[in-house]
């Protein structure tokens, strides 16, 4: 089983080691990272594998909110399942 996980927000040091921090508590593999600086601007989408997570998917999601939170990003989780029907013409 694979998450999406993206990031938007202000550019600051340390965001992509932060949430790989929380994704390696969990026993979350970050399978592929793209990420963009525009100006002051900051996106990154990550692809993990969820196959082994010692916690439970929502226990997830709302650590990475939390996470967020405390940046002043915006730190989505999204199961492959999602965001495959999301995307299915």
């Amino acid at each position: 089983m694979k998450a999406v996980i993206t990031v938007i927000g202000r550019d600051m040091v340390g965001i992509l080691a932060k949430v790989s921090t929380v994704c390696a508590q969990h026993d979350i593999n970050v399978i592929e990272v793209t990420q963009s600086v525009m100006q002051d601007l900051f996106a990154m989408i990550m692809l993990t594998d969820i196959s082994h997570m010692s916690v439970d998917f929502s226990t997830l999601v709302d650590q990475m909110e939390q996470l967020g939170k405390e940046l002043g990003l915006s730190i989505h989780v999204m199961h492959e399942d999602i965001f495959n029907s999301m995307h299915r013409i």
